[in-house]
C-alpha cells in the first residue's frame, strides 16, 4: 500500500532521537543498527521506484550470474538513482537519516556523496569484506553510509556483518572489493579481535557504518532479491583529499570534478542535505 506523498515527506523528514548511549556506541564500534527508523510503508512506497529503476539499469543484466567475477556475483549496483527520479531524489534528500548521519559524525551538517542502490539477487553470492571509503578521496574520516533494506531481509538473504572497532585498523585499506579484500581483513579482523556483528534486518530499520569500517555480506540464499538503498553522507565542511586511486581518480571525475585538492567538497551534486542552519541547506525542502 502506498502512502501519498505528503505522508512520505513527514516520514523521511521528520526528526528521529538519538541517544547519548547510541551516539557513543557508533564512536566506539564504527557502526550502529537502529531500529524502527523509517516507517515500513514510506519505504515500500518509495522502494518500489527504487527497484524498478535499479533493475532497468542493471550494468550486468545481460551476463549470466554464474558467469561473473565475486564482485559481480554480489550485487547490482546502480549509483545516484537520485538524479532519475524525483520519488528517488526525495528518499535520499530526506532529513531524517541526514540529521542522524550528521549526529552521529559529530559534525554540523552532511553533504551528499552518492547514493546506491543494491541488490542481491537470488543465488547471488558474499559480499567480500571490504571498507568504503578505499574509493572516497575525502580528507577526514567524518563520512558515513547509510544502508536501508527495502524489505524484511533474515540472515538468508545476506543482510550487513560489521567488525566492532575495525574502523581503527590500517589493514586492507589499499585493497579493492574482491578476493584480495575478503582474505586481508577477514585475517586483520581475526588478529585485532574485533566482534562481528551480523543481525537480522526488519524493514524500517536502518544502519550506518563509517567509511573505514570493515564489513561484509552472506549470500542471498532465498528466492527474493535482497533490495537496498544506501546513501552516503559526509561532513559539509569536508574537503577532497588527492586521489590515491584510480577507484578514487574515477570518483572525483563523476562527482565533482571541478573541485581542486584541498578546497570543501561543495559541488552541483553534493549539496548539503542536512546542517543545524536550516535555511543554507541547499538540498532540504523548506
Amino acid at each position: 500500500m502506498s502512502f501519498p506523498p505528503a505522508r512520505v515527506h513527514e516520514a523521511l523528514d521528520t526528526p528521529f532521537p538519538l541517544t547519548d548511549l547510541e551516539r557513543g556506541g557508533f564512536e566506539a564500534d564504527g557502526f550502529i543498527h537502529l531500529r524502527n527508523v523509517l516507517d515500513p510503508s514510506a519505504v515500500a512506497t518509495c522502494g518500489a521506484r527504487i527497484t524498478r529503476l535499479a533493475l532497468a539499469l542493471d550494468p550486468n543484466r545481460q551476463v549470466p550470474l554464474a558467469q561473473r567475477d565475486t564482485y559481480g556475483q554480489a550485487f547490482i549496483q546502480v549509483v545516484n538513482l537520485w538524479l532519475r527520479s524525483h520519488v528517488v531524489r526525495d528518499f535520499v534528500f530526506g532529513r531524517r537519516l541526514a540529521r542522524i548521519a550528521a549526529e552521529l559524525l559529530g559534525v554540523k551538517g552532511v553533504r551528499l556523496w552518492h547514493d546506491q542502490a543494491l541488490y542481491k539477487e537470488p543465488g547471488g553470492g558474499i559480499t567480500p569484506w571490504h571498507t568504503d571509503q578505499y574509493y572516497w578521496p575525502l580528507a577526514t574520516d567524518r563520512c558515513v553510509t547509510a544502508w536501508v533494506p527495502l524489505q524484511d531481509t533474515p540472515i538468508q538473504m545476506g543482510p550487513l556483518s560489521f567488525a566492532a572497532g575495525s574502523h581503527r585498523l590500517t589493514a586492507g585499506r589499499d585493497l579493492p572489493i574482491g578476493d584480495a579484500s575478503e582474505r586481508a581483513l577477514d585475517a586483520a579482523v581475526r588478529h585485532a579481535a574485533c566482534p562481528v556483528v551480523q543481525e537480522p534486518f526488519a524493514a524500517g530499520d536502518v544502519s550506518f557504518h563509517l567509511g573505514w569500517t570493515a564489513h561484509r555480506a552472506g549470500p542471498n540464499a532465498t528466492t527474493t532479491p535482497r533490495g537496498v538503498m544506501t546513501i552516503i553522507y559526509m561532513d559539509a565542511e569536508m574537503r577532497l583529499a588527492p586521489p590515491a586511486n584510480p577507484n578514487q581518480e574515477a570518483d572525483w571525475k563523476a562527482f565533482c570534478p571541478d573541485v581542486e585538492p584541498g578546497a570543501v567538497i561543495d559541488a552541483p551534486m553534493t549539496p548539503v542535505i542536512w546542517s543545524r542552519h536550516a535555511l543554507q541547506d541547499v538540498g532540504c525542502r523548506t
